[in-house]
């Protein structure tokens, strides 16, 4: 018999919370960090690699392994998992979000999005229905309903119709999960309704009578600044289901991570520590440093002696630098499978804390070398106002 899907909440220290979801591929441990693989691969690490730094769940890309190398062809090859070679839990996204981000001559109405691929210019259409499909041949054990990102900043009355039609889509979309879906695979609404409280009651309210097996937070992260997403999730949150995952799409920094579970968030994904170590940038328990900086040059000591990572713990920064002087492939290597491990530690210590009823500490401690973003709110600020003030 079939593993079937579900949430257990096991301690909590103030709204922060310690969880298991338990899935046919094994359990992932919550608060979760999912690193990012979005062609069927966590660029420039080995997913080896991924999971022993202690990742229990990955996240696929719906937008990009549909059109590259295709849903059907995967399903062929006997789906995401085999042909990526990971045997725990992967979440798909519906697509939606990169098809506003990435497609070009893209048109939205009713049914959907058609839109060119970034890729060849070829023309596709992806609706609710075809969305859930794709993700389906894809075999992810936890999908995403289709949903239109809503762009910020946005008027209440855009706000409000982009939110209304995410409501249409995902009565949709659980149609269509009833038909291609398999048992053990879950799917999750999207709340949406930008920065306004009342749009984003309406939305919770809507989703949760629909009964999804988890929810997302959705819209955030898109430019409005650690302030407006932390009062959005502020009145968010509370509006969940405690006995299901809760989980905040495409965040981010350390003190993003610690301040979304302080508000009652289970779940994460974002390109950043892969990204950030492509470019030289690595995170660490004393701060996040920029290995290309001539400081470096003739440093034998580690990235973070700390850590339990090897990536961070057995590599020089002397060495590391001198790989990303040379242009040498493995420089973005070893740096993006240390900021995984770096964001794994984060997770095993913020769980082990909710656990003990000490999880302010690991957030003071995060926050004391990570920062709230203050200066990127005021920047999210300005150019809201000017946007707005433009339409």
């Amino acid at each position: 018999m079939t593993q079937p899907f579900s949430y257990k909440l096991i301690a909590q220290d103030g709204a922060a919370r310690l969880g298991e979801i338990a899935t046919p591929r094994g359990v992932i441990r919550t608060p979760a960090f999912m690193p990012v693989g979005t062609t069927a691969s966590v660029k420039a690490v080995f997913l080896d690699d991924v999971k022993a730094a202690g990742s229990d769940i990955i996240l696929g890309n719906t937008y990009h392994l549909m059109l590259r190398p295709g849903a059907e062809r995967i399903a062929k090859l006997g789906g995401l998992h085999s042909f990526m070679r990971w045997d725990g839990p992967i979440l798909t996204d519906s697509g939606g979000f990169q098809v506003m981000s990435l497609a070009q001559l893209r048109k939205l109405t009713e049914k959907g999005v058609t839109f060119r691929s970034h890729i060849d210019g070829a023309m596709y259409e992806l609706t609710p229905e075809r969305s859930i499909e794709v993700q389906n041949l894809l075999g992810s054990d936890i999908q995403m309903q289709f949903d239109e990102c809503t762009p910020f900043p946005a008027t209440f009355d855009e706000a409000e119709s982009s939110m209304r039609l995410s409501l249409r889509w995902a009565e949709r979309s659980l149609a269509a999960f009833a038909q291609y879906g398999q048992p053990g695979r879950a799917l999750f609404g999207i709340v949406q309704g930008s920065v306004y409280p009342e749009l984003r009651k309406e939305s919770a309210a809507k989703l949760t009578s629909m009964d999804f097996h988890g929810y997302s937070v959705g819209g955030l992260a898109v430019g409005e600044g650690q302030r407006a997403m932390f009062e959005t999730l502020d009145f968010t949150s509370p509006l969940l289901p405690t006995n299901k995952p809760r989980y905040l799409m495409g965040v981010g920094t350390p003190s993003d991570i610690v301040g979304a579970v302080e508000r009652g968030i289970d779940m994460f994904d974002c390109v950043m520590p892969t990204r950030s170590g492509r470019h030289g940038q690595a995170f660490t328990w004393a701060g996040k440093l920029n290995i290309k900086n001539a400081a470096h040059i003739e440093d034998l000591r580690p990235l973070d002696e700390t850590s339990t990572c090897p990536a961070s713990r057995d590599y020089s920064r002397a060495y590391i630098h001198h790989l990303f002087r040379s242009g040498e492939y493995l420089a973005p290597m070893i740096l993006s499978w240390a900021n995984i491990g770096f964001y794994q530690e984060l997770m095993a210590a913020i769980r082990k804390s909710i656990a003990e009823g000490t999880f302010a500490d690991v957030a003071a401690r995060v926050r004391a070398v990570y920062p709230s973003t203050v200066e990127d709110d005021a920047g999210a600020d300005a150019e809201a106002a000017r946007s707005l003030k433009s339409r």
